[in-house]
């Protein structure tokens, strides 16, 4: 079985690969009567699109979106959603497929090139088929109609650390996110990031990135108990996402190192509930939404595909040198923001309609 598909009532379905003629999305379960177009979601995509500066891979993607089906334009000229599956489709315009030809003979280090020939005893070796970080265009786009179901929700993605430097919180300024190549909140931040990322760029190396995403107007009762917990849905829609190798809620490892007391959040009396004085659950207690903000981390690892020399073994096993050729990230945690708020809002509507199914 290939598991393709994401999510319980709000289901999206990713396809194509990185050398395909296209890659999309089936969104299924989205409630009907919700107003949709190509340019809701195109800014989204935009903001993930590669080659919009030196810092990240130089293929030349606009990524532009179609929906296929699942809306109907009404007598007021307005396209809404019916009820069923929305297809969306980007087109594949910039593909190199000639850069992969010595990877055809053996393993990238790092890359999931042996894992899927022991799985499926062959492998797509252009740009790695389903396993390329292109395929996350496709869920930037669901995550944009998820969106449109939990539009009182607010979610922001931002880098808070590339190669080990972290950004400064007394320095957090969101309207700097949109202003640098980085999507740093912290502008002292910027220029040691440029001068990280851009040395192990003219190296042929790579760096790894944390992304922080929050979520807020979340209201409490969102999740359910054990089997069906908010932050468990959250950790694996994350750790789906290509180069993601860890997952933090709210504080996530660091609460190892506090004691009761540090890690409690208090209540006190509000005027519509509790009002909290921290936020260490990262808005989520016993997989149940609190209605503070819901916070994530999570670690992306350097991008496998360097210049370096790397020793691997060819399919017969041999031993052999393989470095990889191409277009690439030297920091792929950059582009991975949208694609965190992406999987952000699919979960939390997703929750939302389950909420909902449960409790009216």
């Amino acid at each position: 079985m290939s598991v393709n598909t994401f999510g319980h009532i709000l289901r999206f379905t990713t396809w194509g690969e990185s050398h395909g003629p296209a890659i999309g999305a089936v969104v299924d379960g989205c409630p009907p009567g919700i107003e949709i177009d190509e340019a809701l979601i195109q800014p989204f995509l935009d903001a993930r699109r590669p080659g919009q500066s030196k810092f990240t891979t130089q293929r030349q993607e606009p990524d532009q979106v179609r929906i296929l089906s699942g809306v109907f334009e009404a007598p007021d000229g307005v396209r809404r959603t019916t009820g069923t599956p929305i297809s969306l489709m980007i087109e594949n315009v910039d593909q190199r497929s000639k850069d992969y030809s010595d990877v055809a003979r053996a393993y990238r280090p790092g890359h999931a090139d042996y894992a899927y020939d022991a799985k499926y005893g062959f492998r797509d070796y252009r740009g790695g088929g389903r396993s390329s970080a292109r395929e996350t265009a496709s869920r930037v786009a669901a995550g944009a109609v998820a969106r449109l179901v939990i539009d009182d929700v607010s979610i922001l993605g931002y880098v808070a650390e590339i190669g080990g430097d972290a950004i400064d919180m007394a320095n957090f300024d969101p309207a700097e996110i949109g202003r640098n190549p980085f999507f740093c909140p912290d502008p002292q931040a910027v220029p040691r990031w440029e001068k990280i990322v851009d040395d192990a760029r003219k190296s042929g190396s790579s760096v790894g990135a944390v992304v922080e995403c929050v979520a807020t107007n979340v209201p409490a009762g969102w999740g359910a108990p054990l089997y069906g917990k908010l932050d468990a849905d959250l950790a694996a829609a994350m750790m789906g996402i290509n180069a993601v190798k860890g997952v933090e809620i709210g504080d996530g490892f660091a609460a190892a190192r506090l004691t009761g007391e540090q890690n409690a959040d208090p209540m006190r009396p509000g005027e519509h509930g509790p009002d909290f004085l921290a936020n260490h659950a990262g808005g989520i207690a016993g997989g149940i939404s609190t209605g503070q903000p819901v916070t994530v981390r999570v670690a992306f690892k350097p991008t496998s595909s360097i210049l370096t020399p790397q020793p691997t073994v060819t399919r017969e096993g041999e031993a052999t040198e393989l470095f990889t050729k191409g277009r690439h990230d030297p920091c792929v945690g950059i582009r991975g923001v949208p694609v965190v708020e992406a999987m952000m809002a699919l979960v939390l509507a997703d929750h939302k309609l389950l909420h909902r199914g449960q409790c009216g």
